[in-house]
């Protein structure tokens, strides 16, 4: 029997978690939940899950604070924020802080059940098989982190190669600045544009260079 994936949702409203738990767990997902952002913030720690859905304005830490919070504690879980329109303003926090998607209050139980099984098909780190091709002999080893181009291992920096699998995580969508800082420097270090930029022409050569579209002033953009 097939391992269930396992979602965590947070979500204060009391009748919309129950909603949402007992429709995912009749589509056969695991589901665990919080309805406060400690609550979260702890659960998130101490477990592992496939899927995170996360409200936005709940009690104590919010959803763009908790999941920015886990992303440079190294949780690289995909997540979704489901929120009301309100709250979606500053949709660019949102991205920022971690997202991969989000969908706005009041939502279809079908849409929100497309949008997690999309997300479950990308996240490639938990696929059977590990290595993602990119193009025609280059291929990317995501439990390894290490790039092979016609089956020789690419020579990168790890900075690079962390910057590589945050691109492979996330195709298409574009990246800003800030989210590549949070995931390539740890507290302890000084994030440097000039060094990104020249991670950014060390992968252009590896994996080509119009794999990866520079969004002026914002960030950049893998293009699969």
């Amino acid at each position: 029997m097939a391992q269930k994936n396992r979602i965590f949702l947070l979500e204060d409203d009391v009748n919309l978690c129950e909603t949402v738990t007992e429709f995912l767990e009749e589509e056969g997902f695991e589901v665990e939940t919080a309805y406060t952002g400690e609550e979260a913030e702890e659960k998130l720690y101490e477990n592992r899950y496939d899927l995170l859905l996360l409200d936005v304005n709940v009690p104590g830490i919010n959803g763009f604070e908790l999941l920015k919070s886990a992303r440079s504690e190294g949780v690289d879980t995909p997540a979704i924020f489901i929120t009301s329109l309100n709250a979606l303003e500053n949709l660019e926090e949102g991205y920022e802080s971690g997202a991969d998607d989000y969908l706005r209050k009041p939502f279809a139980l079908k849409e929100l059940l497309l949008r997690i099984e999309s997300l479950l098909r990308r996240n490639f780190a938990h696929k059977e098989n590990p290595r993602v091709e990119i193009a025609p002999g280059v291929e990317f080893d995501s439990v390894g982190n290490a790039l092979f181009i016609d089956g020789e291992p690419a020579s990168l920096q790890p900075k690079e190669l962390a910057l590589l699998k945050l691109f492979l995580s996330r195709p298409g969508e574009v990246i800003g600045h800030e989210t590549i800082y949070e995931h390539l420097w740890g507290y302890d270090e000084t994030p440097s544009e000039s060094s990104l930029r020249t991670y950014i022409k060390n992968l252009r050569k590896a994996i080509g260079k119009e794999k990866i579209v520079s969004i002026k002033r914002y960030g950049y953009k893998y293009q699969p």
